[in-house]
């Protein structure tokens, strides 16, 4: 049965065969921007393809962007982590909530490629807690000043703005900051398991214009949190890209590696683990589009507990399935440098991002003791 309709299937080839460019240079990143290959990816109308046409998206589906970003991640994980990041998180926001003025600012060069726009939530001491963020807007004279700091922010050394989380007299809301005025100031910058530097910046007394307010009290906040749940699915779909890398790569291996006269392919032992890891696979990709298939961009979004059942599947599942291709392969993937030492790396920090797995636990087990368990009908 096929999950996919005929023009969704034509796009998912069509990125397919644009990803396929971009094998050699893969795993070769080592934390910076794969620029030209997102120009590429521009270029052939598979970037940002949810974003609006008229800030040079292509004003197609949300669930558009979760199949770029597996087709483009299981050829390039980095190429696929920054097609995730600027089509389904910030930019994004952007355009859901900002007006025609940050659009104009911000969108026609994030989607021709040639910008970045990070998000900024965590502080020193509020992470999941966001009720706990200090940094604020307060207005002096008309204008709108921020102050406060973030922390664990990525993509700073490329991008030019942040939509960043604060806090306004009336509640929680968000604002694009932009990056160069000088009131911003880097702490420090740490670097990840995977090499990309994550940013602590503080902000003192930085004007921003009323059009650069993207959400602004409880009813605005709610709606931003409702993007959310594109945004952990399209982290799933990031999650998932990178397992499928690990089970080709472990496949191909295990195919010419002799042992025994031989193909190592072919001991019982190793297709079992190749059937678990493609078993789990398969059931990500399910809930993943099973939770996408029924939304309708931010009118309609997924469901909250199905996108926190993706989020929680997806990421633990790449972790398990790049730890079985390491086992697999052995000695060589345990290297530096080898493309399953780099999944793993990569892997590991989704099960923080986007929502760490104990909150998503938290969302579920709160739906099922609210609601019960989902009836046949509400599938």
């Amino acid at each position: 049965m096929q999950l996919l309709d005929q023009d969704q299937r034509e796009f998912a080839e069509r990125a397919e065969s644009v990803a396929a460019e971009f094998a050699d240079d893969a795993y070769t990143w080592h934390g910076d921007l794969p620029r030209a290959n997102l120009r590429r990816l521009a270029e052939a109308d598979l970037y940002c393809p949810s974003i609006s046409e008229a800030y040079g998206g292509q004003g197609m589906s949300d669930l558009a962007a979760l199949l770029a970003v597996e087709a483009v991640g299981r050829v390039c994980p980095d190429t696929g982590w920054f097609t995730y990041m600027q089509s389904m998180v910030a930019p994004r926001a952007i355009d859901l909530f900002g007006s025609e003025a940050v659009k104009e600012a911000y969108l026609p060069d994030v989607t021709a490629g040639e910008s970045i726009v990070s998000i900024a939530i965590s502080e020193p001491e509020a992470g999941s807690d966001v009720g706990s963020m200090t940094t604020r807007v307060t207005e002096d004279g008309g204008d709108l000043v921020v102050n406060g700091e973030k922390t664990w922010v990525g993509g700073i050394p490329f991008a030019d703005a942040a939509v960043t989380w604060v806090k306004f007299p009336e509640g929680l809301g968000s604002v694009v900051l932009p990056l160069d005025d000088p009131g911003i100031e880097v702490e420090e910058e740490y670097t990840n398991m995977a090499g990309y530097a994550q940013t602590h910046f503080t902000i003192d007394d930085v004007a921003i214009p009323e059009e650069y307010v993207l959400t602004r009290g409880e009813e605005g906040f709610k709606e931003q949190l409702v993007s959310l749940n594109w945004e952990r699915l399209g982290a799933s779909a990031v999650s998932t890209a990178w397992a499928e890398a690990a089970l080709e790569t472990a496949l191909d291996y295990a195919g010419e590696r002799v042992q025994f006269d031989q193909p190592i392919a072919d001991f019982q032992g190793i297709e079992w683990k190749f059937a678990e890891m493609y078993r789990d696979i398969e059931t990500a990709a399910a809930v993943i589009y099973g939770a996408a298939a029924g939304a309708r961009g931010h009118e309609e979004p997924p469901d909250r507990v199905r996108t926190s059942v993706a989020k929680l599947h997806s990421a633990e599942m790449a972790e398990d399935v790049v730890s079985e291709a390491i086992q697999v392969v052995g000695a060589r993937a345990y290297q530096t440098g080898h493309p399953l030492e780099y999944l793993y790396r990569l892997t590991r920090g989704r099960r923080i991002a986007a929502g760490t797995d104990e909150m998503q636990r938290n969302t579920i087990a709160r739906a099922l003791k609210e609601d019960g368990v989902p009836g046949v009908s509400e599938r």
